[in-house]
């Protein structure tokens, strides 16, 4: 699977990515302003791009080939919604999970370094099944 990380430099796309890589086979692009200076050198299974997420064209190409998008992002959420979704329709990517708050039921701290320790449960969003 190939996943697109928005806002990558941030405190929990930090701790996704680190899960990512240690339980799953995924290659992740990482996206982000100033990305090279914030975030690591690139691996075999990561790759770095600079970008703003409000910047569709940009966007766009860095979504294309890839399975998922995840964006953890703060700021002007309607319009980084808006250009998210231009995007991934130019791109034809259909799925995103989208991450607007950090520990609202303090489990992840904003005021200490996020841990890589705190478990990550799955929970569906919805009772029903979607298709």
């Amino acid at each position: 699977m190939k996943i697109l990380i928005l806002g990558a430099a941030g405190q929990i796309a930090r701790v996704a990515t680190q899960e990512l890589l240690a339980r799953t086979d995924a290659t992740l692009t990482l996206y982000a302003r100033n990305a090279a200076r914030r975030l690591g050198p690139e691996t075999d299974r990561t790759r770095i791009l600079t970008g703003d997420v409000l910047d569709t064209a940009t966007l766009a190409s860095a979504m294309t080939g890839q399975d998922l998008v995840y964006a953890n992002l703060w700021g002007a959420m309607e319009a980084q919604a808006k250009a998210i979704v231009a995007a991934m329709q130019a791109a034809g990517v259909g799925r995103v999970i989208f991450i607007s708050s950090m520990g609202i039921y303090d489990e992840v701290p904003g005021e200490r370094p996020a841990r890589s320790s705190i478990p990550i449960v799955p929970r569906r969003a919805s009772s029903k099944p979607r298709v």
